[in-house]
């Protein structure tokens, strides 16, 4: 009698014990921000082996204050929604998120990828624009994390560096793509390009699309710069511009500095087609802008809210129900990114237990490996190639109605 109550006592602390390891697994996705550095040596742990679900934690960086905030929330918001829906999915990988704001500087964008390795970051996922990325893809270079950035579209962002990766078009493919699409379908006769020379987004567009555009035989009668996005008055650009003959200007600079120009244009009787890049998308949602103001504008961009597919009705819908605004493609590029992420990390055996330089090197070798490829929000069956870069078609729309129309 007294052995068969001792293996019953036996029996009841062994449940016990694996009752509480199991809780201590569910603890695992909403674990302190102060993990230490050692927690992204194990992600997950072991927990492929035990069948139960890995966690990856993903270490968001972007403006969410200050000038660019609007660029950085877009990014941080889309990624909500995908993890919120892989998280329900109740896969193999679970991912865990935290999003630091670097207020668009590199300096403080250093101090929010430090945050994230203190926190115990397996990836990192930004930054969201060019400058700070740069810097902080040194950085991830140096100590091995793979990146992934939704919108730093500069190569600078991943010259050199194995690990960066953009699911964002290159600031030369979005150049050389505009001046073909001019081409093929007629549109303009004579040329005008405005762009910011202090950015290296803007100038970069602007230069690879000056000297395609010299390659097809395109006639550009001006070029004209501003020094900073916080530039109030281009009444001299446009007069510029005007005065040359221009009959299509094209933009690629972010849509602040575009909405004033529109603006300005529409008061000094200056009408030629408006043809921006993937930076002015967003345009139509800033707070009192006038929508006919943008009445004809072209633009570049991978994402249309008003898109019919039953996954972009979805996001759309989830979006505006958290948020009172319609995404932008910076939020769709967000909501891939975490995808992308999450479908790579179910292809690597052993995840749970990689260190982080593991990890990177498992996750370079599936975006790289020839067989990898995503369906999301801003393309199907985007895939990747060795230098970063995304191979995804771009798409062009026009504003009628104050709404985007796929061309």
């Amino acid at each position: 009698m007294k052995k068969f109550l001792a293996l019953l006592l036996a029996l009841a602390m062994t449940l016990a014990l694996a009752a509480c390891g199991g809780n201590d697994s569910q603890n695992d996705n909403s674990a302190p921000a102060d993990n230490t550095q050692s927690d992204a040596q194990t992600p997950g742990d072991d927990a492929q082996s035990s069948g139960e679900a890995v966690t990856i934690k993903i270490g968001g960086i972007g403006p969410i204050t200050g000038d660019l905030a609007q660029y950085g929330t877009a990014t941080q918001w889309g990624a909500q929604i995908a993890v919120d829906e892989i998280n329900a999915l109740n896969g193999p990988v679970k991912l865990e998120y935290n999003f630091q704001d670097d207020t668009g500087v590199s300096d403080t964008a250093v101090s929010a990828y430090n945050n994230l390795k203190d926190w115990g970051a397996n990836v990192i996922y930004g930054c969201t624009t060019t400058t700070p990325c740069v810097t902080v893809a040194s950085e991830t270079y140096a100590d091995r994390y793979f990146q992934l950035t939704p919108s730093a579209s500069s190569t600078d962002v991943t010259d050199g560096k194995d690990n960066v990766f953009q699911m964002c078009f290159t600031d030369p493919g979005q150049g050389t793509a505009a001046a073909n699409y001019l081409k093929d379908n007629g549109l303009g006769t004579k040329y005008a390009v405005i762009y910011n020379n202090g950015d290296q987004y803007s100038s970069g567009i602007a230069d690879a699309f000056i000297a395609k555009a010299g390659e097809l035989g395109l006639e550009i009668v001006a070029t004209q710069t501003y020094p900073e996005d916080t530039t109030t008055d281009y009444t001299v650009q446009l007069n510029a511009c005007k005065d040359a003959g221009a009959d299509l200007v094209f933009l690629p600079i972010y849509y602040t500095p575009a909405s004033l120009i529109l603006n300005q244009a529409k008061q000094m009787d200056y009408a030629p087609t408006f043809f921006g890049a993937d930076g002015m998308d967003g345009m139509l949602d800033m707070e009192g802008f006038d929508k006919s103001l943008a009445e004809g504008l072209l633009l570049m961009t991978p994402f249309n809210a008003s898109g019919t597919d039953d996954r972009t009705v979805s996001f759309v819908e989830k979006y505006q129900a958290d948020h009172g605004i319609l995404p932008n493609q910076f939020a769709a590029d967000g909501y891939d990114c975490m995808y992308a992420i999450y479908e790579a990390c179910c292809q690597i055996e052993g995840v749970g237990s990689m260190s982080n330089e593991e990890l990177c090197d498992a996750l370079i070798a599936v975006f790289t490996g020839g067989s990898f490829s995503v369906d999301g929000l801003t393309g199907s069956g985007m895939s990747w190639l060795t230098n970063g870069e995304v191979s995804k078609d771009p798409v062009v729309v026009k504003v009628e109605n104050g709404a985007y129309v796929t061309q």
